[in-house]
């Protein structure tokens, strides 16, 4: 039900995961842990699904969910000290915390889960990353929002399309080369992060490898994760690109309480 993310350099005090599609009580198609009110799920399995995932976490721990809009607006929750309740849903693809009590929750079924956290555990972010965002500077715009230096910051890839299932046209392929900042990074990026599909003008394309490139042109050189992919994982992880009408699993990341 649920992957603790351990190992990837956090404090102690930030606490990361992410749920898998098992042990809720959505029906098929969207068996049976899915956290998500806008696939056509029905809506009391999803707020069954929610209250169970609040039952693992911290009694007074509020979440904030987004409505994500494939941008790179990057959002703080929508809370006051007098709410009890989880804040209604903002609109956007990333959230930044810098205190305790609430945690930033993101939907995906193929696109990146990016957790961020800097090493002084004062602040944590989660990002939801298509290859839109990616290319427009959602992970950036994250990062920007630290206090500390990228060299102080780090992240964990959490499970995404994997290239191996990643088919992308010509077109998305020079979006992305098309914003390296000179010939080297071009030449690294076509290199490691496109590889010839079996239709002539297809790509398969690695979000990992994009997201490192990106990560690491940034300044970050604390970068793990990238084991998964939710189309081969099939009872692990939904996947929008393998079923089409699917259910979505959530990446959650929150400051403890000290």
């Amino acid at each position: 039900m649920i992957l603790s993310i351990t190992g990837w350099g956090a404090p102690a005090n930030v606490a990361a995961l992410v749920t898998t599609r098992a042990g809720g009580f959505s029906p098929a198609p969207y068996q049976t842990f899915n956290l998500a009110c806008h696939v056509g799920d029905d809506t009391v399995a999803v707020q069954a699904n929610r209250r169970q995932l609040k039952s693992l976490l911290p009694a007074s721990l509020r979440i904030q969910w987004l409505e994500q809009v494939h941008g790179t607006s990057v959002l703080m929750p929508a809370i006051t000290s007098s709410e009890l309740d989880d804040p209604a849903e903002q609109k956007g693809d990333a959230i930044y915390l810098n205190t305790p009590g609430v945690a930033g929750a993101i939907l995906t079924a193929d696109c990146l889960p990016v957790f961020f956290a800097d090493q002084e555990g004062s602040s944590a972010a989660v990002a939801h990353v298509g290859w839109r965002g990616l290319a427009d500077g959602i992970l950036e715009n994250t990062l920007a929002c630290f206090k500390l230096p990228p060299q102080q910051i780090v992240t964990w890839l959490g499970p995404a399309i994997g290239p191996c299932h990643f088919e992308i046209g010509e077109e998305v392929r020079e979006v992305f080369l098309s914003r390296t900042r000179n010939h080297q990074e071009r030449e690294e990026m076509s290199l490691n992060a496109f590889t010839p599909a079996g239709t002539k003008g297809k790509w398969m394309a690695d979000l990992y490898v994009l997201a490192r490139l990106r990560l690491r042109n940034a300044g970050l050189t604390k970068i793990s994760g990238g084991t998964h992919c939710t189309v081969c994982e099939q009872n692990s992880f939904y996947s929008y690109r393998r079923d089409g009408v699917t259910g979505r699993m959530a990446s959650l990341i929150y400051l403890k309480t000290r």
